[in-house]
């Protein structure tokens, strides 16, 4: 990708407003968005009695959060860039309080899952703005460690939410898991609009209008893909297989009318800049990878292991916690190393984490599963600090906010095709060892799903490696629009 000057705002912070607020209300931000997304889950089987609902309906209040932020986050990232990212940020954080406040007071369930779209609205644009801002409100040799810092909020809140979940319904209900969102949302709106620095007119496109019908063309593609991904918890059937042929369709129609629009939501020139390409695919691989942990660990150890559930559970906080403490040092990685050297570093350290679940035994017990898993995590923070400041570095000021958009939504993409084809993996592979003992075919499911999980990584590196050679050896076509 080829590098612009920075804002004048990112030359340094104001003295009246000290970096450290900033970081708080940015971070602030992406806990709260986080937090949402797992805080929900603990609480289905109780929102299954309070609605006299099943498991099929219930499900609904996790995935119209997921959706409504797979499907607008580029959007609102775009309309950011439009009309100003601290204005969009502000109405996104009081969107996400005010809906909160909707979930916690739902009388029945299609209210609530109403109530979630709206909360993952304003969750999208604290996502996508949140990374957006770090290259206005932060001095731009401390935006790895910013970036890192981020990363650890996001572990944060996806580690918290199950356990805070589960202590706020044991003691007050299911309406305390939407409702403790209420005050942290009103503080963190609080010190976003007195710690971020006003929006800089010259930093947004003059006399540009809002792609509405790009906008409406690839929220209803991304939400049909995450449909197909997701509807049959597992089983790819012919619904599946439909959604998917529309979701090619609809995305081949996003395409055309892009490359036509005057306004265009995603500019196709951006996509062909070599770092934002590389960093979106491997990004999607990444997340692909990390969501089989999620997705096969639990299984691996209730049935290879023989764990209960407290263990399951406390052996899986391993990842979320060890992501917490490794994004900030990771993040002075990338500023003392440089981004592009530590995302291949990274991926490095996570196909061995990875090469290692594959092949690790069960003699060795949660040892041989939890070592590994530190590994890959720890990789995947400094991933995460690297790929992000690399890609927010380099992109113009008027696009940090689609930018900031398309990384985020690479991340989704990862994470519900993860779900989807890994879980596919490991059921196929263990179904298929049927036979023999249950934890024997548990192993054989998870040796399966993360050799292919390695195979992802280690093509993940290539790329990686491609486009930092790349980088290296310029065209003299790119050397000619770099010098302009």
């Amino acid at each position: 990708m080829t590098s612009y000057p920075q804002d004048a705002v990112a030359a340094g912070p104001s003295r009246t407003e000290p970096v450290r607020w900033r970081l708080a209300s940015i971070s602030l931000s992406m806990l709260l968005a986080s937090l949402g997304t797992s805080i929900a889950n603990v609480g289905l089987p109780s929102l299954a009695e309070a609605f006299s609902a099943s498991f099929q309906e219930v499900q609904w209040v996790v995935l119209a959060y997921l959706l409504a932020i797979t499907t607008l986050i580029i959007s609102i990232g775009r309309l950011g860039d439009i009309v100003g990212r601290r204005r969009l940020l502000l109405g996104g954080i009081a969107l996400f309080t005010l809906a909160s406040a909707l979930c916690g007071a739902a009388p029945f369930l299609p209210w609530l899952v109403a109530a979630r779209v709206l909360q993952g609205l304003g969750a999208a644009a604290m996502m996508a703005l949140a990374m957006a801002l770090v290259g206005e409100a932060i001095p731009k040799q401390k935006t790895g460690s910013a970036m890192g810092l981020l990363g650890t909020m996001s572990a944060i809140g996806t580690a918290l939410g199950p356990s805070l979940g589960g202590a706020l319904i044991a003691g007050f209900g299911w309406q305390a898991i939407f409702l403790v969102m209420v005050p942290a949302g009103l503080l963190a709106l609080f010190l976003a609009h007195r710690a971020l620095p006003a929006d800089h007119p010259a930093s947004r496109p003059t006399r540009s209008g809002f792609d509405l019908a790009g906008t409406l063309l690839l929220a209803a593609t991304l939400g049909t893909y995450a449909l197909a991904m997701t509807i049959g918890r597992g089983a790819f059937g012919m619904t599946n297989l439909m959604l998917l042929l529309m979701a090619i369709v609809g995305m081949c129609l996003f395409l055309f009318v892009e490359s036509r629009a005057a306004s265009p939501l995603v500019r196709l020139s951006m996509l062909r800049e070599p770092l934002l390409r590389s960093g979106l695919a491997t990004s999607m691989l990444v997340a692909t990878v990390m969501m089989t942990t999620l997705v096969v660990g639990p299984f691996y150890l209730s049935r290879g292991l023989g764990l209960s559930a407290a263990l399951v559970g406390l052996v899986m906080s391993a990842g979320p916690v060890v992501s917490a403490l490794a994004g900030v040092p990771a993040g002075r990685f990338v500023d003392r190393f440089g981004a592009r050297r530590m995302a291949v570093a990274a991926l490095g350290i996570m196909a061995t984490g990875c090469l290692a679940l594959s092949i690790a035994p069960q003699p060795l017990g949660v040892v041989g599963y939890v070592m590994p898993l530190i590994i890959l995590t720890a990789g995947y923070a400094l991933f995460q600090a690297a790929i992000t400041t690399g890609v927010m570095k380099d992109a113009r000021p008027e696009q940090r906010g689609t930018v900031s958009g398309l990384l985020n939504l690479s991340r989704n993409l990862g994470l519900i095709t993860g779900a989807s084809v890994m879980g596919a993996i490991f059921s196929f592979v263990a179904a298929s060892e049927a036979a023999t003992a249950g934890s024997d075919a548990a192993a054989a499911g998870m040796r399966a799903t993360f050799a292919v999980a390695t195979v992802l990584v280690v093509f993940a590196a290539a790329i990686a490696a491609a486009n930092r050679a790349h980088e290296a050896n310029p065209t003299p076509q790119e050397v000619s629009v770099a010098g302009k």
